[in-house]
């Protein structure tokens, strides 16, 4: 049993994410702590790669810049579509997420950041690009 965070560990954890202006997006504490398994797609890989060598039981915040987080936004990702071409274009809604197949069967979810009568301005940034990030962890335990 390690008594350090590894690549691979299982572990319980309280953990906090929030912009850098505090406004709190997810948290365990106060709440029931969660197990993660690192590796495995549970946490985002930014944010897993925070938590290796940490020890049991130490609080620690880490400030993360948007290229330490999630990325700078690219407006290279913004795309605008015909909204008869989208699905259900009839009920779309600003800020709905809408999810796409490639022909190679991955899908990609984006978000409706514009909509008229007749197009739609479509993000595919992840929803915290371009923002500095908050992440508060409290390792309980390695399992």
């Amino acid at each position: 049993m390690s008594d350090t965070v590894r690549e691979d560990s299982l572990l319980t954890l309280h953990y906090r994410l929030a912009t850098a202006d505090d406004t709190e997006l997810v948290s365990t504490f106060g709440a029931r702590p969660a197990t993660l398994q690192l590796g495995s797609g549970e946490l985002a890989p930014v944010l897993e790669r925070h938590l290796v060598g940490l020890p049991v039981g130490q609080r620690t915040v880490f400030l993360l810049d948007p290229d330490q987080a999630f990325g700078l936004h690219n407006p290279q990702l913004m795309q605008r579509f015909a909204r008869n071409d989208l699905p259900n274009p009839g009920e779309l809604r600003e800020l709905a997420l809408i999810e796409f197949k490639a022909p190679h069967g991955a899908a990609y979810t984006g978000l409706v950041r514009e909509l008229t009568e007749t197009e739609a301005l479509v993000d595919f940034n992840h929803p915290l690009a371009g923002k500095a990030i908050r992440f508060e962890v409290d390792v309980i335990g390695i399992l």
